[in-house]
Parts: structure tokens; C-alpha cells; sequence
């Protein structure tokens, strides 16, 4: 493995970390975790998460350029891959650190509007018929 692939994984390593550590401190719940890689089919990058009782899948993107389609298309098939209703992607802002809490807490959340709906929805299917 090259040193700028060792390093690039040592810094996701480190934000997911982060992300975790943050919300466990936010949510006040030990039971949020980094998860470990799991084989083919990813779940996410943070355990422990639950809405209105149905599992959270959190990507973690630590990228020098913002993927934003690709990242969520990955978040959406982990959140299927976890039989979870609610996903998000947290993105690292260029310039924000990992310093401490504060910082932390200023990283992205990106999602797509019917994700937020569905969220704000309490996970109850949105409108009478969805449109495909």
C-alpha cells in the first residue's frame, strides 16, 4: 500500500472516530461506535444509532474532493445492506478540524431531501403514492 493510501486511510480512520466519539457525547450513548469493516456488504461507518427505533447507517467521508452522488449512493445501499430506514453521509470540511467538540460538530451531514422528509416523517412513508 503507498504512504498517501496509508495516510488517506489513517485520516478516515481518524474522522470516523471523531464522528462517533461526537455523537456518543451528543446523543449521550455509549452505544455509538465505529464499526469495523464487515466483508462485502458494508453496513456503515458508525454503530449504535436509533431513531424512533429503527437503526441510523452513518457514512464517513474524510475526501479532498466531495463525492456527493457517489457518497450518497454508497450511504443509501449500506442503510439496504443494514435494514435501516434513516442514512446519512457526514463529510469533513475542507479547513474545519478535528480539534475539538466544537469542530467536530461543524462537519456536513448531506442527505437527499426524501431522506429528510422520511426523517422528519418519523420514517412513516412519505405523501399518499410516492412518484418513482
Amino acid at each position: 500500500m503507498s504512504r498517501n493510501r496509508k495516510s488517506a486511510k489513517a485520516a478516515g480512520a481518524r474522522m470516523e472516530q471523531a464522528v462517533a466519539d461526537y455523537l456518543a457525547w451528543a446523543l449521550n450513548d455509549h452505544r455509538v461506535e465505529r464499526r469495523h469493516l464487515s466483508g462485502t456488504k458494508d453496513r456503515g461507518d458508525i454503530t449504535g444509532i436509533l431513531l424512533d427505533g429503527e437503526r441510523v447507517v452513518i457514512e464517513v467521508k474524510d475526501t479532498a474532493r466531495a463525492d456527493i452522488s457517489g457518497h450518497l449512493t454508497e450511504a443509501r445501499t449500506e442503510a439496504g445492506n443494514d435494514d435501516a430506514v434513516f442514512w446519512a453521509v457526514v463529510q469533513k470540511r475542507h479547513g474545519i478540524g478535528l480539534h475539538s467538540t466544537q469542530a467536530i460538530g461543524q462537519q456536513l451531514v448531506v442527505m437527499t431531501l426524501e431522506q429528510y422528509a422520511t426523517i422528519l416523517n418519523h420514517g412513516v412513508p412519505l405523501g399518499e403514492e410516492m412518484e418513482s
